[in-house]
């Protein structure tokens, strides 16, 4: 029998516990036995791996491909993660380079079939590589059974870095950020931001983020997330937030705050229509 991640609590209390088991509880999920065969079978095979079409044609090799880099739900789509693959990442015309999700062109760059230097597959750690992000992030889709608001936390927590240690954590990073569904959507929940946010103009979007942040945290850069405690004062701030958005009441501490915020965001996406259609 496989185990399964628990998450006894919601909110910041099952957080806690979630942060204190982690290791422990990632470590026996990754000794289920289907875990373990597909570990196995990518590390014995991924060698012999060299073009885009032999990945896609392997059930097994694909789905852990896909799942190392988040990308499970794209494991039927196989002409389109041929297409993005097999274009590379070296040329800004290649399919991985105009899609705003970064975890295809993260892909792309990693198996480097379409790039000048050739596969990456037979790298003698390469598949070591490949299959412990696949163990990870299968640990976090299965806690996500139990509580999405885990799995989009332990997604955060182990990504937050690569933005925050960004060449342009005032800029770039934010944009990049914006292009990541999940990291996104902690950002959004934990400044409560109404669903009317996304049909802001994307630098609109970045300025209310920045804002935000600098309320939160002091800074209106990514760099800030390189101090743990900013960190840890966001997550606070997500579950404060996704128990607010689960049962919020006029007395709820912040909720004044919270509400102010929102008829700004949703004031403004509905004056940005009223232009459009003048």
């Amino acid at each position: 029998m496989n185990y399964q991640p628990i998450a006894p609590l919601s909110g910041i209390a099952g957080w806690r516990f979630m942060q204190r088991t982690h290791e422990s509880q990632q470590a026996a999920f990754v000794q289920g036995a289907e875990l373990q065969r597909e570990v196995t079978y990518f590390k014995e095979n991924i060698g012999k791996i060299t073009t885009a079409e032999d990945l896609v044609g392997d059930y097994t090799l694909l789905k852990v491909a896909l799942g190392a880099f988040g990308l499970d739900e794209r494991l039927a789509d196989k002409f389109f993660m041929k297409k993005v693959l097999a274009e590379g990442t070296e040329s800004d015309s290649a399919l991985a380079m105009k899609l705003t999700d970064p975890r295809y062109r993260e892909m792309a760059v990693a198996f480097g079939f379409g790039n000048a230097g050739g596969a990456m597959t037979g790298l003698s750690d390469f598949g070591q590589r490949i299959t412990r992000a696949y163990e990870v992030r299968q640990f976090e889709k299965a806690v996500g059974e139990g509580d999405n608001s885990m799995r989009l936390a332990l997604n955060l927590e182990r990504e937050i870095g690569t933005y925050a240690n960004s060449a342009s954590p005032e800029t770039t990073a934010w944009f990049e950020l914006m292009a990541n569904p999940p990291l996104k959507e902690v950002f959004q929940t934990a400044f409560n931001l109404p669903k009317e946010f996304g049909q802001l103009d994307i630098d609109r979007q970045r300025e209310i983020l920045q804002d935000a942040n600098e309320r939160l945290v002091g800074s209106s850069s990514m760099a800030a997330y390189q101090d743990p405690e900013n960190v840890d004062k966001l997550l606070r701030t997500y579950f404060a937030r996704e128990q607010i958005n689960n049962g919020p009441g006029p007395l709820t501490p912040g909720m004044s705050a919270v509400t102010l915020m929102q008829n700004a965001v949703t004031a403004a996406v509905n004056f940005g229509q009223f232009n459009r259609n003048s």
